[in-house]
């Protein structure tokens, strides 16, 4: 009998081009996970995922679902499935879960962006964060977050995937700081019910933005209010933003 399985997956994102999957032999997380599941269980079967990350956007709590005949224990599955997949791809648990939704049935998405503050290149670090010198004042980077928080129209950083509706509820909106031999690890937390597309790598651009002093916080504020896609403020890289779990 066929079984929705529900699992959490990590990956590296550098060599996808996003987690949906694209024409032809594009390489994304979705169609890897897909030709993962059918060559272990021959069987063709789609894997819907919570949050459709972008192209080199890493994540440590994807959640996916895809339905199969499986005869054999969650566990096997789960091995067989790592077995096939890339190594920059992995399972971490998987389980049965009636009608179970990825996407549909979660109540927030939480992301983590990290900034390299340094005065010289951090090579092992370039896959995972975004490199950046010169002035980042923490101070009017966390006032601009905190303008984020609660439930309004988000159009100023990204179109929805699908549909019109542009608003979302942000319930954290945070930059962490921490002291590193190299200079300092700004790290940004954002929790939302859903996200637009590309909507937290044009917040972490534009709020660097300010903490560079290349807007003001007015400046900010206005174009957040204005519900309009911005222009001409910064995008940040996406190699710095993880997808770190879901909540249900």
């Amino acid at each position: 009998m066929t079984a929705r399985y529900r699992a959490v997956v990590s990956y590296d994102g550098t060599a996808y081009q996003g987690f949906q999957r694209q024409a032809g032999d594009t390489p994304t997380i979705q169609l890897a996970l897909e030709q993962a599941v059918a060559q272990v269980s021959q069987q063709q079967a789609t894997v819907i995922g919570a949050g459709r990350t972008d192209t080199g956007v890493h994540a440590a709590g994807q959640v996916i679902a895809f339905d199969i005949t499986w005869t054999h224990s969650d566990h096997d599955l789960l091995r067989a499935l790592n077995a096939v997949l890339p190594d920059d791809i992995s399972l971490h648990e998987i389980i049965k879960q009636p009608g179970f939704h990825p996407r549909f049935d979660a109540k927030s998405r939480v992301y983590r962006y990290v900034i390299v503050h340094a005065g010289q290149r951090q090579p092992l670090l370039r896959r995972y964060t975004w490199h950046m010198r010169g002035t980042l004042a923490a101070d009017l980077m966390q006032t601009a977050a905190n303008v984020l928080i609660g439930e309004h129209d988000f159009a100023t950083f990204g179109a929805p995937p699908k549909g019109t509706n542009t608003v979302r509820r942000v319930m954290r909106s945070e930059w962490v700081v921490e002291q590193q031999p190299y200079g300092a690890q700004f790290t940004y937390w954002v929790e939302a019910n859903a996200f637009l597309q590309h909507m937290v790598r044009r917040v972490v651009g534009m709020l660097v933005d300010v903490g560079r002093g290349m807007r003001t916080m007015q400046q900010f504020e206005t174009a957040f209010r204005a519900a309009s896609l911005a222009k001409g403020w910064t995008v940040a890289p996406p190699q710095g933003l993880t997808l770190e779990m879901v909540r249900y």
